[in-house]
């Protein structure tokens, strides 16, 4: 019974998305919500500028309406665990809105300042803390695999912070050709998914291995349309929801540190990113030819190929974390 109502949230978000997807992209084409590309991206990526943005909105959606449908119907239990992903979700996703919105209003790549964007994910961290704590958890580090558990205490407010806003910006700079990014996340919402079912001991496991099904299905309808060549992209509004999402899962399920295996290229990502700004700022000289790094692959071989690649790199990354998290 617990697969079949997983496979069931999973489809019927799947089918909400998609026709979420049909009437949602015709409107913000209606109403000149395309992107804005860097200046500093290829030729061949000139031709999305007109491509919509805020595209997150089809895959946000569906399992938030589902997870409502379902507590109404009285078929899932509430838990202060399901509010925090919830809450984790919609709040990085609303940061997202309101800075593609600015984006898009000013007609250049200038949303919500970085100042702007911490103050809010310090809030929401805040918050989140505070539930976390309420919700009868532990401020502890936990290594599954070592048996190691180490009490921060209010520290493990600002490690909620650390690793929420991480994740958030590594699908952000992830999310740069078509598709790759939702793929990714698909891999590792899949992953964790496993492992939080696997994880009894905490307190509303299931109703969360259900919403991050319901989010796997919905995102796989998003992709249908995200794929290349992309009809629409997921901007700030998905791709913070999702990173710092992947982040608050793997913090209630103790596998903070298994997250970097899981989202192993969204760290790879992001590591590139900074080793090409420190090692500019020093030398003045770029080590690779452009990042983040899926761009510099993306001059070696067809966009296509290169998130085929990046998606089995992932995916590799993802059975290895399984071994670790739900074996070992």
């Amino acid at each position: 019974m617990l697969v079949m109502k997983i496979i069931l949230v999973a489809m019927i978000s799947l089918f909400m998305s998609i026709l979420l997807g049909f009437i949602l992209i015709p409107y913000l084409k209606k109403k000149g919500r395309e992107q804005t590309l860097s200046i500093y991206l290829s030729e061949r990526h000139k031709s999305k500028s007109h491509t919509p943005t805020m595209g997150g909105l089809i895959f946000i959606l569906p399992p938030l309406w589902l997870i409502f449908i379902l507590l109404i119907l009285d078929k899932i239990t509430f838990s202060y665990n399901l509010f925090i992903v919830i809450f984790t979700f919609l709040s990085y996703g609303l940061i997202g809105l309101i800075d593609d919105y600015l984006i898009i209003k000013r007609h250049n790549n200038q949303g919500l300042s970085e100042s702007s964007k911490l103050a809010l994910q310090i809030m929401v961290a805040v918050i989140i803390f505070y539930f976390f704590l309420k919700g009868g958890n532990e401020p502890l580090i936990w290594i599954h695999t070592l048996n190691i558990k180490v009490n921060i205490g209010w520290l493990y407010g600002i490690f909620i912070l650390l690793v929420l806003t991480s994740g958030s910006n590594a699908v952000n700079l992830t999310d740069g050709l078509d598709g790759l990014a939702c793929g990714l996340s698909i891999i590792a919402f899949f992953t964790l998914g496993i492992i939080t079912l696997n994880t009894g001991w905490l307190e509303g496991y299931f109703e969360i291995g259900l919403f991050i099904f319901a989010l796997l299905g919905s995102s796989l309808g998003f992709l249908m349309f995200n794929s290349y060549p992309a009809k629409i992209f997921m901007g700030d509004t998905g791709s913070l929801a999702l990173g710092a999402t992947l982040g608050m899962i793997a913090i209630l399920t103790r596998h903070e540190l298994l997250l970097i295996v899981i989202g192993i290229v969204f760290v790879l990502e992001t590591i590139s990113c900074l080793i090409q700004r420190f090692y500019y700022k020093l030398t003045h000289k770029r080590i690779f030819p452009m990042t983040p790094i899926h761009h510099t692959f993306e001059q070696m071989m067809p966009e296509v190929e290169v998130v085929k690649l990046f998606w089995l790199v992932g995916l590799f990354g993802s059975l290895i974390s399984l071994l670790f998290g739900v074996w070992i």
